[in-house]
């Protein structure tokens, strides 16, 4: 059984679009969030000034619907936000997040190590672009020192969607898409091929992700709104490429969508009810009756 966790989330001024001050039970460390304009409020905490890691984000100015973040680390975070504050280059990012340590254990070797994993992850993920030009310097730490910093590592992960950053959620792998016991997390296999086109798609821990080898139609109706854009941008991503067919895009990876309808506007080239479209595989099934069914089944134990 997976344990529970205790996440303390402190409204600093009382407003909930404040400053808020995040922290885990048994855990050293503590973040901050606040909006770029709330600056001038953060400079009164004594801990900003403390030796930690940061995360700058902000809409990316070149792709819809994805965010930007930049990395970084600081004797004084502080002094460093001031900084990038007054840079022009930098000028996309909205929010930050940063990490220290309550009992001011973090070192500078500590944050290098950190940021460099950080920078690493989002990379990783692909779920937002980066704005760092460049990767730190790896800094070798003694093995505890290791394990300490993966374990602060671990602890930023989990914390960072709960207020709203979702840029290190790990991309689930084919093995796990594709293979998985269907459970609490990931959904039965679901098919939709309208217009000749063959996609298949999981649903996972509150994403639908369209799996790599699913064709697309290029053409769209003259009707077509909904996720538009998107479709646009996934193609000049590379996500979507020609096919054999030049009929249809094929997906070149999996890629994950934040609701069914969305995924079937891109596949169908038009407006389409997700929840209709999709078809459990060997059923027939559609996406809506296995949610009113998995909910009718939850609700009887």
């Amino acid at each position: 059984m997976v344990s529970g966790k205790t996440i303390r989330i402190y409204l600093v001024d009382g407003n909930p679009t404040g400053i808020r001050m995040v922290d885990l039970s048994s855990w050293t460390g503590e973040a901050f969030v606040c909006q770029r304009s709330q600056l001038t409020s953060l400079a009164q905490r004594s801990e900003a000034r403390r030796t930690g890691v940061y995360m700058l984000v902000g809409p990316d100015p070149e792709h819809a619907g994805k965010d930007r973040v930049y990395v970084g680390e600081g004797d004084s975070v502080f002094d460093r936000l001031s900084a990038h504050d007054k840079d022009a280059s930098k000028d996309f990012w909205t929010q930050v997040v940063l990490f220290i340590s309550k009992d001011a254990s973090l070192t500078k070797a500590h944050v290098r190590y950190l940021e460099r994993a950080l920078i690493e992850k989002v990379k990783a993920t692909g779920r937002a672009s980066l704005a760092n030009s460049n990767n730190p310097d790896v800094r070798l730490l003694p093995e505890p020192d290791v394990a300490d910093m993966t374990f602060f590592l671990d602890q930023i992960q989990l914390l960072l969607p709960v207020l709203g950053f979702t840029f290190l959620q790990p991309v689930p792998t084919p093995d796990q898409l594709l293979n998985a016991p269907e459970g609490e997390t990931v959904s039965p296999l679901f098919v939709m091929s309208p217009v000749g086109t063959n996609a298949t798609a999981r649903e996972y821990q509150g994403e639908f992700i369209v799996l790599r080898g699913s064709t697309a139609r290029k053409k769209g109706t003259q009707s077509w709104t909904a996720y538009r854009q998107l479709r646009e941008q996934l193609v000049q991503e590379g996500h979507l490429i020609p096919g054999a067919d030049d009929q249809y895009y094929v997906f070149q990876q999996d890629v994950a969508f934040n609701s069914p309808s969305a995924a079937a506007a891109v596949i169908y080239a038009g407006n389409q009810n997700g929840t209709l479209t999709w078809k459990v595989k060997g059923t027939g099934q559609s996406y809506k009756d296995w949610r009113e069914a998995k909910l009718a089944n939850a609700e009887a134990v």
